[in-house]
């Protein structure tokens, strides 16, 4: 899974109606309504949406035919496994009739696009761990956490024996990372992980 760096958008004539899509990141659903707010144009025929969190996804047509612009603009968002996502489509009519086809490719073919050309981050699942360890091994496993990919030292704080870090780990690869400060360190670290 996939989530969009920031906002972008892409725009296009088709038929003459001009379509202007806006896409971008969102971390809940009043992210999402804030968001389309924020990129709906009052002056055109239609803002029609759509956004997905998870498993939760909202989309709506705004007076277009049942199916033919909130659908396909989830389907671009689901076909490019993007997650914590929005995109607004606004249309300004031009006179042609576009049919039910028309529209679902105009609608979905915009999203589409301007998704596409949108800088994308890789989701990774991750779990809190807090790793505590001796001064005379913190260079070696602050170095070593870093090299990983997707782990993500968050805070330290120092006491007297030592440090502890605050770390965000690959859920997938969890254990590993704690076998591995584990044999780093011949065992003097201390990690703990939620349960």
């Amino acid at each position: 899974m996939f989530t969009l760096q920031r906002v972008e958008t892409f725009e296009q004539d088709i038929k003459k109606s001009r379509f202007v899509a806006w896409a971008g990141p969102i971390a809940d659903e009043e992210a999402a309504r804030a968001f389309i707010a924020a990129h709906s144009d009052p002056t055109a025929t239609h803002n029609c949406w759509a956004w997905r969190i998870g498993q939760t996804y909202r989309f709506n047509d705004d007076g277009e035919p049942s199916g033919t612009a909130g659908k396909p603009i989830l389907q671009a968002i689901d076909g490019q496994s993007l997650d914590g996502a929005v995109a607004v489509v606004t249309r300004w009519f031009g006179g042609v009739l576009l049919g039910s086809g028309g529209l679902v490719r105009a609608y979905g073919g915009t999203a589409a696009q301007c998704l596409r050309s949108a800088e994308k981050t890789r989701i990774v699942p991750t779990v809190k761990a807090t790793v505590g360890c001796e001064f005379s091994d913190l260079a070696l496993v602050k170095a070593r956490l870093n090299a990983l990919a997707d782990v993500r030292i968050e805070s330290e704080t120092f006491n007297a024996g030592g440090a502890e870090l605050s770390v965000a780990l690959p859920k997938q690869d969890a254990a590993d990372v704690v076998r591995l400060v584990t044999d780093l360190t011949s065992g003097r670290a201390t990690i703990a992980l939620p349960d």
